[in-house]
């Protein structure tokens, strides 16, 4: 109900626009056809006056029906029954523009029965300046008189803008009121859209915030009971989960840090060669994910070589040694504090969506001189419409149903692709509803510079 007034406003807005277009419209085309007639008249009465002073100068009279035809907009024919002396046509021509205040352009030229050609005449500008054709118009020929000349004005539509310039003025100020009005709608929109945003987000963090609080206080209540101490069990029970929601507020006040950090204008890169490979292995056994999910398992591929599930360890807590192991091609030019920060999030990303145990597979291959990094998970999946805006700041993809509330703050993929923007990588994402996701990281080549240097 509180979003009515504002699209009540935007509508009757919009309308609004509408119709002071729809009249400005009508008003320009009903001046328009005003100043084509006057000059249609005007033209008219100018080149009857011509034909009837030719006729008088050869003593001839005039047809009964009129003597100017319109052949097109801005061609017109006269017949005027004699022979036609071409310096005194084109005095006539000349005085009775002059005294109807017909300022255009014309050229006129003479019909030869002789040769059954147009005789071209002369170009007269309404200006000193020169003519602006040196080739002569070849004007058409007119069958039904013999005796006539024709009139072409070259510059009937500039003439009707110069006439028009009130109106032009006028609509290009209408132009840039409505561009405004529309900009505002943009802003005012937007920062709708941005304070219901900001307000999931605060009612997010504030709901992944209160309960770590509350179990924390809860937990530290317990711990203070008198009879804790004789009960060992109980007391690294709850000592445990104190440390587990602890960590647990840690990442997620580390998520809008790392937010607020790459926003900065002072964020800095510090990049060095990584080695992704080593570098992935490490943050895959940080991010332990049999300690988040016991069935769930993330498979690491490197180059062709075979998954190795990454809660594997060995007796002394550590990765198989095939999995240290790394080559010059798996090198990236990064940050790796931010590297680090990117593969968390999208893992975190892919088990937080799992549709059941998380199950993530994880391949880095190289291209040519490139590195291609692929995350894909049997998650939830991503809808085609939400995929474009999956890395806007405080954007959840919005629920299938209530029974699974949007989780997070929709800060991880909008870091993300800060961190990918800063480096000039790219970053793509491929996904279906029900069918799970897959993020791909492409990396460019190491620079020769940075290559040497670690060697």
């Amino acid at each position: 109900m509180k979003s009515l007034p504002i699209r009540l406003v935007v509508l009757l807005g919009v309308l609004s626009v509408v119709g002071i277009i729809a009249v400005q419209v009508y008003w320009v085309r009903r001046a328009f056809d005003n100043e084509e007639r006057q000059l249609d008249q005007t033209l008219y009465i100018a080149l009857k006056n011509v034909a009837t002073r030719l006729a008088a100068y050869s003593r001839v009279a005039l047809p009964n029906q009129s003597p100017v035809s319109q052949l097109s907009s801005n061609y017109y024919v006269v017949n005027v029954n004699s022979e036609i002396d071409a310096n005194l046509l084109d005095y006539y021509l000349r005085q009775e523009f002059g005294r109807l205040n017909l300022r255009l352009d014309y050229e006129y030229a003479i019909y030869d029965c002789g040769t059954d050609h147009m005789v071209y005449g002369n170009y007269v500008s309404a200006t000193t300046a020169p003519a602006p054709t040196a080739v002569p118009t070849r004007l058409p020929k007119y069958s039904q008189y013999t005796y006539y000349f024709g009139l072409h004005l070259p510059q009937r539509a500039p003439y009707f803008m110069s006439r028009l310039n009130g109106w032009v003025l006028t609509s290009g100020l209408l132009l840039v009121v409505v561009v405004f009005f529309g900009y505002a709608l943009f802003v005012i929109l937007r920062q709708k859209r941005l304070s219901e945003v900001q307000r999931d987000f605060i009612n997010a963090m504030s709901h992944e915030f209160k309960t770590p609080i509350t179990t924390i206080a809860i937990s530290a209540e317990v711990l203070t009971a008198p009879d804790i101490a004789s009960q060992p069990q109980r007391l690294l029970n709850y000592a445990s989960i104190i440390r587990e929601e602890n960590r647990r507020l840690s990442q997620q006040v580390d998520k809008v840090l790392q937010m607020a950090k790459s926003e900065r204008s002072e964020f800095r890169l510090h990049r060095e060669p990584v080695d992704l490979a080593t570098l992935l292995a490490d943050v895959i056994r940080q991010f332990d994910i049999s300690g988040k999910h016991p069935e769930g398992r993330i498979e690491l591929l490197v180059n062709g070589a075979a998954p190795i599930a990454s809660q594997c360890k060995t007796d002394n807590g550590q990765l198989p040694t095939d999995t240290q192991q790394h080559t010059s091609n798996t090198l990236v030019w990064a940050d790796p504090v931010h590297l680090a920060n990117v593969l968390f999030n999208l893992l975190d990303n892919a088990v937080k969506y799992a549709a059941g145990p998380p199950v993530v597979r994880v391949a880095l291959a190289t291209e040519g001189p490139r590195l291609r990094l692929t995350l894909a998970d049997e998650g939830i999946g991503i809808a085609p419409a939400h995929q474009q805006r999956v890395f806007d700041k405080f954007f959840r993809v919005p629920a299938a149903n209530d029974l699974r509330p949007a989780q997070g703050f929709g800060l991880g993929l909008y870091y993300v692709r800060n961190v990918v923007l800063a480096h000039g990588w790219r970053i793509l994402l491929r996904s279906q509803p029900g069918q799970g996701s897959t993020f791909t990281l492409l990396f460019p080549p190491v620079p020769a510079h940075a290559a040497t240097a670690r060697a």
